[in-house]
């Protein structure tokens, strides 16, 4: 009965952190609507971005028993942003689907969204047992407006890297990507620092400040984008001449 139990509130779980992952997903997507991505690689992208929790968490754990304090969380960073970077470089860095732009950025903000969907899954999962429902709403809605989007955040500023560095050589890609994995550590460690603050008693009204900051690049990242995009459409007459 207990396992019964355990199984139904996992599934819960998953489908909790499943399906606010698949809303955003269906939103990024629209916007390469002219050259749509294929489905199935999308589909690989977002399982590969699934498959690197199950990766980074024995090496959280590790970085737990060697560092202490707010290092820990820093480690913890790099670990998660290197290995989304690892898959993407496994998955669609070489692949034949990748021929504009802005598919790097469509397929990273895959990844980070499988890795937020089943990271946001094992962040209700205690609650939901313990049948704090409360508890579940307020943490999914945040991460929902939040920690989700600095994922999609982080893992874009790599995408956005990339596809500047789209019409150079592959070791000027690598070169691009690699600088986009640092500023990408960067944001999801502010984004952490800032709301470990947040959560000392008397400074809860910087959660507010915080989701600001991740709205704020995200409309940044929209911009960029369209800056891509007229990228590629200028670039591409030059090509065919």
């Amino acid at each position: 009965m207990e396992l019964h139990i355990a199984s139904k509130d996992f599934a819960f779980a998953f489908l909790f952190g499943l399906i606010p992952a698949l809303f955003w997903l269906w939103f990024w997507l629209r916007e390469d609507k002219k050259n749509p991505e294929p489905l199935l690689l999308i589909t690989i992208t977002f399982i590969g971005g699934m498959a690197v929790v199950p990766l980074a968490l024995p090496l959280q754990k590790m970085a737990i028993d060697i560092y202490s304090g707010t290092n820990v969380m820093f480690i913890w960073v790099i670990i998660e942003e290197t290995l989304k970077y690892a898959a993407a470089l496994l998955v669609i860095f070489w692949n034949r689907a990748v021929d504009e732009p802005i598919d790097f950025i469509i397929y990273l903000i895959a990844i980070a969204l499988g890795f937020a969907s089943l990271e946001n899954a094992l962040f209700i999962i205690t609650p939901l047992t313990l049948n704090e429902y409360t508890t579940v709403a307020v943490t999914g809605s945040f991460r929902f407006l939040g920690a989700t989007l600095l994922h999609v955040l982080a893992s874009a500023t790599i995408g956005i890297a990339l596809a500047f560095s789209f019409y150079k050589s592959v070791t000027a890609r690598l070169v691009y990507g690699t600088i986009g994995l640092f500023i990408a550590i960067l944001l999801h460690a502010l984004f952490n620092f800032f709301i470990i603050r947040a959560s000392e008693p008397g400074k809860e009204d910087g959660v507010l400040l915080v989701l600001l900051f991740v709205w704020m690049g995200i409309i940044v990242l929209f911009l960029l984008f369209e800056k891509i995009k007229l990228l590629e459409f200028t670039r591409k007459p030059l090509l065919r001449k």
